[in-house]
């Protein structure tokens, strides 16, 4: 995407948000999947794919992803019913020169579903959410602990709805519950947390990515003895593993078995009054209102900070197996209603943004702030408690569209507080520097969370290997590299010089945080920021990212081994894209 015309005439017009600015006046900004077409009909735009199989229903359909910001119109699309049913799609994409891009709910932000640049005619997209929904649980029994077996296109609501009801639950997850298990899979989706001072990790679960979870997984994958894509599961002492559990979409896993622990009951109590100033103080000033301070004592914690307003929405989760008396029991999750509600207030300040008029940003952030304050009390849930899922899930598909830019540093618990620190100063710093200029590409908020690493013992499998391109891969040489900081900053799509802002800032991040950590960029964010847009930046392609994944690793044991594995297992690239090959090269 050249975004560099957008930031020299402001933002397009195009429905980024649901429609128009008038659009925005409505309580919610909705999501819908857009309309199908049968292959059959006379509406159908493009040719039919050659000798596709009788069997597996067949229909076009544009994609869009949640930012809205990559639209491809008309794709062939399918849904097959069963595994089988995929195998004989790859067998059939092989021999016909097309490619499957695996489709689950299209909540993501970057182009690993599906890549603008290549050609719809030889692309089709393969819908797991339709069919490929199972899940079955297998309680704990005797020595053997419990496990979950599911199939990608189960939504995490289901999924962690699942869970729950057999007394089950995860520790740290993606919040949003309409994403699917095979897309959190494969972008390494991962939630917050790490061990409060004292706390100890129960058994099942995992301070890490989800991925880091699994036990064994089903790949159709290619087969040179007979010349054909089968049906293959790997375990997780397989080498090969290590490259599918996060497979950035260029694989195509159909059954997934993870390991899970008892559910725990959560407490998340919401602030709103501590400043910004004191939670992200330098180490040397920090006190009891540090972020680091918070972490340590609970272990969960979500900083949602707007640009331009003084104190951000913070919520504290701590495991607490008994109902405190101020808290109010919750037993379904999305209990933070207003965050799902575009207030006319609200949205009028968005209209004037999308207009042009960005000087109405600090207006706008200032509103979003109030809105949750507001929002807390209105609706009593500044404190509440139940059941993991209940309490962490909490974004839904009607949520305010925004796009991501996410990194994260790899290092030492002691160095969260500089970190968010650091990142504040320089974060602030610019805001106030573009502010200066009469531009504002931030309009969204900063997010700030804390996990742990990648820990392969969490599965409970003797002899588990590591997940070769997860964003929490541990760095053998620092082994004091145990927690992850999160950054994720988020504006309105098409705000003029985002792309700018955001390359800059990954440019600070690489550059000052990598003198104590490792940094990763999240797979299905926006990353690799210029002025021309997300995903452009050659040299952090091409160098920083690679770089990352092989550093401090064993010989034979980075970003080129992954790279690899994923080729021998699909060596015609029936599972590739354009930009696949331009990332994992």
């Amino acid at each position: 995407m050249d975004l560099s015309s957008r930031d020299a005439t402001g933002p397009s017009r195009r429905a980024l948000l649901g429609g128009a600015a008038a659009a925005l006046a409505a309580t919610a900004v909705q999501w819908t999947p857009l309309g199908r077409i049968p292959a059959a009909s006379a509406a159908s735009t493009l040719a039919t794919p050659p000798s596709f199989p009788a069997s597996i229903s067949l229909y076009q359909q544009t994609f869009q992803n949640w930012s809205e910001e990559i639209t491809v119109d008309g794709l062939w699309t399918c849904a097959p019913a069963t595994p089988a049913d995929v195998v004989t799609l790859a067998n059939w994409a092989h021999a016909q020169g097309w490619r499957l891009r695996p489709l689950g709910a299209a909540y993501s932000w970057s182009p690993v579903v599906v890549d603008p640049a290549t050609p719809a005619a030889n692309t089709l997209l393969v819908d797991c959410s339709q069919h490929l929904t199972a899940v079955t649980v297998h309680p704990a029994s005797g020595s053997t602990p419990a496990s979950v077996t599911a199939q990608p296109g189960v939504t995490m609501d289901t999924f962690l709805g699942t869970l729950k009801t057999a007394g089950y639950g995860l520790t740290g997850f993606p919040v949003l519950g309409a994403a699917t298990l095979g897309g959190v899979l494969a972008t390494g989706g991962r939630g917050t947390g790490v061990p409060a001072t004292g706390e100890t990790k129960l058994a099942g679960h995992t301070y890490g990515s989800v991925g880091n979870l699994v036990v064994s997984l089903t790949a159709v994958v290619w087969d040179a003895g007979s010349s054909a894509y089968v049906l293959r599961t790997f375990q997780r002492t397989d080498p090969q593993i290590q490259a599918l559990i996060t497979h950035v979409g260029r694989a195509f896993v159909t059954e997934v078995t993870l390991r899970v622990g008892a559910d725990q009951r959560l407490r998340c109590q919401s602030w709103f009054n501590i400043t910004a100033a004191n939670l992200f103080a330098p180490p040397a000033s920090a006190g009891s209102q540090s972020l680091a301070s918070y972490v340590n004592g609970s272990g969960r914690v979500v900083c949602i900070w707007f640009p331009n307003t003084t104190s951000p929405w913070l919520r504290v989760i701590t495991p607490t197996p008994s109902q405190p008396w101020t808290s109010r029991a919750v037993s379904s999750p999305y209990n933070f209603p207003f965050n799902d509600i575009v207030p006319k207030s609200i949205s009028d300040l968005l209209a004037e943004i999308i207009g042009g008029d960005a000087a109405a940003t600090p207006s706008f952030t200032a509103a979003q702030m109030a809105g949750v304050s507001a929002g807390l009390i209105s609706t009593a849930s500044w404190d509440i408690w139940g059941w993991s899922s209940d309490v962490l899930l909490y974004v839904r598909p009607t949520t305010l569209r925004i796009t991501s830019t996410c990194w994260n540093v790899v290092t030492s618990r002691a160095n969260v507080q500089r970190a968010v620190s650091e990142f504040y100063a320089a974060y602030s710093a610019k805001l106030a520097a573009y502010a200066a200029q009469g531009l504002y590409p931030m309009n969204g908020p900063l997010e700030i969370r804390v996990t742990g690493v990648d820990d392969p013992a969490d599965c409970q499998v003797t002899g588990a290997l590591g997940a070769q391109l997860s964003t929490l891969r541990p760095r053998p040489d620092h082994p004091e590299w145990d927690t992850a900081v999160w950054f994720d900053m988020t504006t309105i799509p098409v705000t003029p010089y985002d792309h700018q802002f955001t390359g800059e800032m990954e440019a600070f991040v690489r550059s000052n945080m990598g003198a104590y950590g490792q940094v990763h960029a999240e797979w299905s964010k926006e990353w690799a920021n210029t002025p021309s847009g997300a995903w452009t930046d050659a040299s952090v392609i091409a160098g920083a990212i690679p770089d990352s994944y092989t550093a401090g690793q064993a010989a034979g044991d980075g970003w080129a081994a992954a790279v690899a594995t994923l080729k021998t297992l699909d060596p015609s690239g029936v599972f590739s894209s354009a930009f696949l090959e331009r990332v994992l090269q």
